[in-house]
């Protein structure tokens, strides 16, 4: 790990972090290691009904006719509901409501909900649902975006918000900042190619659970395995026409989520109604298939890439064309379409850069955002492609990177502030750490080492829905005890977001870490916050928290100084204790602290709220992908590739992220471990896909491959500090960022070991084979092309 930058002089009173910095465990360690966690499927209450959705077995087709008579006939069957139900449509993003919890007049995926039923067990329940009749007319199936943009019917969505669809296009965004292609005429190199991005899940631990109640006096009561409480809230307000004062949103702790629980789901909607037309609690529980069908994960992408150079290696312009397969729903579509062009221009200087995105609809399972939402594609495209520029140019691929960096305190090509910037520092520890200048190039035939560069957001200036109320709360209660409790409405998914709230509350008041009690994702007892996606609690909930200590610190403070009769300046609260720093021998607990401060103010308690500066570029969407701050991230990866076989094994993973400020390093070691495995897996082994049919290839855990334990080789987190000026403490994101650059560090080494380029994922063994058949350069889909160094390693071998 990168050295500490805060280091005391081992004096009670000095100003060094005491908690913040420290490995400490997470809040909910203990817990989930003995079992003693509840998740929303321990949730069991007297007289529980259990639901069950039926799914459509076509990928598009319109609904004739529901007759639910026969499973309502069934002993045990309570109630059915369908789409006329549940009429009113939502979505996460307000300008796109084009879901219904229940199919109102057409389906338009394989897996699609049609109806529910609530029972007595899930046995009956699941024999209810093979005794509705539905009947279908089949429409033409889109599967293949291309098909989707050139042929504007059967529509898969007529209108969305009462305004028609154009042919079956979600989304468009094409944006230009400087004069592109004067910049590509200016260059000495002018690369072009194409690359392709396959879809990928999520695949969490636990699947979508619910349980709703609903009380004697009418409030609604729903227990929900999402991270976005606040959302899931205005939803159900929204469609089951409820007044939100009726609703409570408690969010159990989860069993990981990487984005696929961050929008409003069916079983939400439908437990809630089943609860209220049955006066029972009603649990629906997904399997592990129908997690596969909700999906909402990685956004298959077809790009195209020109980028210009000068002979020293510099950016002179970027183009970028990108048609996205957005599936059957919008979902997170509008902002994904924004964020596979805003989010490319850094860590490297664009003079110039254009691109054109379109988001279209497919009859296939609704994309949505996966771990790095939007940018992981065009990350991979961009940096494939800028290795085979330091290629042509005979530019070692570090040194290019280091050329083009963009720096500190400036802003990019499409208005984007950047703070801190520690890249350089990232690249420096990969190099080193993997040997890069010693071994690149060096190995046997077979093995080789390569290496990417990224950015990502730190929270986004976009709120989901415009208001200028905060985008996150904190509220502290103290008590006489010496405890604090602090009340967040942000979502713990198991990155320790509720670990980093208590963290921070025990440095600024000085209590015991174990003194700080931590009530999370509960719309009735806690304040708003928006949820976790865009890597943004740590951010912004971290600074919320700061905000609400500092008010209460400052009573605290206050109160001492009048009894001791002293400056408040002289006071320190740190590590159980007040201290008066010219007095060492006057000194007192926090709790007798409090109880002064108590006497002084009465009940002790405050708020604290963070909101984003206004940001971005004065230009529609320029808000859209803007941060107050950036993480940077450098990767190296070693392959080990077979080429007998195709397959590719990765023996070692560099990692070098800068995350502002460590606030537990164990946690961020663990999401830049966890960050590069997801994307290492992806590239490798996991697909999400359906057949001709529209029918997923594999709904399993057993059909949907990703590497074990033993398929993966080490990982070597190293943690870059650039102490961002705007952060908690100086903090950044280090939950998705060290994602973006592993997939295209893996691609360039197998360029470096076999001397393929490959240019279109996933990486199977089939995809290896094809490409060293081709090697001459007569193959279309690997897009190959040899080298000096990989053909003198075969020659040797």
């Amino acid at each position: 790990m990168a050295a500490r930058d805060n280091h005391g002089t081992g004096a009670p009173w000095d100003d060094a972090f005491r908690v913040v910095g420290q490995p400490l465990r997470k809040v909910d360690g203990l817990a989930k290691a003995t079992g003693q966690a509840l998740y929303a499927d321990d949730v069991q209450l007297p007289g529980m009904l259990h639901a069950k959705i039926l799914r459509s077995p076509h990928a598009h087709a319109r609904i004739v006719s529901i007759d639910a008579s026969a499973a309502l006939a069934l002993p045990g069957v309570h109630a059915v509901i369908t789409g006329a139900d549940l009429p009113i449509r939502y979505g996460v993003i307000p300008w796109t409501p084009d879901e219904n919890a229940l199919a109102v007049d057409k389906v338009r995926f394989v897996g699609d909900e049609v109806a529910a039923v609530a029972a007595v067990d899930e046995d009956t329940a699941n024999a209810a649902l093979d005794a509705i009749e539905v009947e279908y007319e089949p429409l033409h199936a889109f599967l293949d975006p291309r098909e989707a943009l050139a042929t504007p019917e059967p529509q898969i969505h007529a209108d969305i918000r009462g305004k028609p669809v154009r042919g079956n296009v979600s989304k468009h965004v094409e944006l230009e900042f400087g004069d592109v292609e004067a910049a590509l005429a200016g260059a000495d190199l002018v690369l072009e190619g194409e690359y392709s991005f396959h879809g990928s899940t999520h695949a969490p631990i636990e699947p979508h659970c619910a349980v709703a109640q609903v009380s004697a006096d009418g409030l609604l009561t729903l227990w929900s395995s999402t991270q976005i409480t606040h959302y899931v809230h205005r939803a159900l307000a929204q469609v089951l026409e409820l007044a939100p004062e009726r609703i409570r949103v408690i969010q159990p702790c989860l069993g990981g989520a990487f984005g696929g629980k961050s929008d409003p789901f069916a079983l939400e909607f439908c437990v809630a109604l089943l609860a209220q037309r049955t006066g029972r609690p009603v649990k629906m529980l997904w399997t592990r298939e129908e997690v596969f069908y909700a999906h909402r994960g990685r956004h298959p992408m077809q790009m195209q890439y020109r980028c210009g150079a000068k002979s020293n290696g510099r950016i002179t312009g970027v183009d970028a064309r990108i048609l996205i397969d957005g599936g059957s729903y919008s979902s997170f579509g509008l902002v994904t379409t924004y964020y596979s062009g805003q989010l490319l221009t850094g860590p490297y200087d664009f003079p110039s850069y254009r691109f054109d995105s379109t988001r279209v609809f497919t009859n296939k399972p609704p994309c949505g955002p996966k771990r790095g939402h939007g940018s992981v594609q065009p990350r991979f495209a961009f940096e494939v492609q800028f290795d085979e520029v330091a290629e042509r140019l005979g530019i070692d691929p570090i040194e290019i990177r280091r050329v083009n960096f963009q720096g500190d305190d400036t802003q990019t090509v499409n208005g984007q502030r950047i703070t801190s910037n520690g890249f350089l520092r990232c690249l420096d520890l990969v190099e080193e750490a993997s040997g890069w200048k010693q071994r690149r190039g060096q190995l046997p035939y077979g093995r080789g080492l390569g290496v990417a560069g990224s950015m990502y957001i730190s929270g986004t200036n976009y709120p989901v829905y415009p208001n200028d109320m905060p985008q996150a709360g904190i509220q502290l209660k103290l008590d006489r005890s010496g405890v604090v409790t602090v009340f967040t409405g942000g979502n713990d998914i198991g990155q320790g977001s509720n670990t980093v709230v208590r963290s921070i509350v025990a440095e600024e008041l000085g209590v015991a870490y174990d003194h700080v009690r931590v009530v999370a994702a509960d719309t009735d007892l806690c304040p708003v916050d928006l949820g976790a996606y865009s890597s943004r609690i740590t951010f912004m909930v971290g600074n919320a928290t700061i905000d609400a200590c500092r008010k209460l610190r400052h009573q605290i403070v206050t109160a001492l100084a009048e009894a001791w009769e002293v400056d408040p300046r002289r006071i320190r609260l740190m590590e159980g204790r007040a201290f008066d720093v010219e007095d060492p021998d006057r000194t007192v607990p926090t709790r007798e602290a409090f109880q002064v401060a108590e006497a002084r103010f009465d009940t002790l308690g405050s708020t604290g709220s963070y909101n984003t500066p206004q940001l971005g570029g004065d230009y529609r969407g320029g808000t859209i992908g803007a941060s107050p701050a950036y993480s940077f991230t450098a990767h190296v990866v070693e392959v080990d590739v077979d080429v007998e076989t195709g397959i590719v094994r990765v023996p070692a993973a560099w990692c070098a992220h800068d995350c502002g400020r460590a606030l537990n390093p164990t946690l961020v070691a663990g999401q830049i471990e966890g960050s590069t495995y997801m994307g290492l897996a992806e590239a490798l082994l996991e697909e999400h896909g359906v057949n001709r049919f529209g029918l997923h290839r594999g709904p399993s855990l057993l059909d949907y491959r990703m590497p074990t334990s033993l398929d993966v080789g080490d990982i070597h987190a190293m943690i870059v500090e650039s102490v961002d000026p705007e952060g908690p403490y100086g903090a950044k994101e280090a939950g998705e960022g060290p994602l973006h650059g592993s997939i295209p560090a893996l691609a360039n080494a197998i360029h470096d070991a076999i001397g393929v380029r490959l240019r279109h994922l996933p990486f199977t063994p089939g995809t290896v084979l094809r490409a060293l058949r081709d090697q001459g350069g007569k193959g279309e889909g690997a897009a190959v092309g040899s080298t000096a160094a990989a053909t003198s390693k075969r020659e040797a071998r």
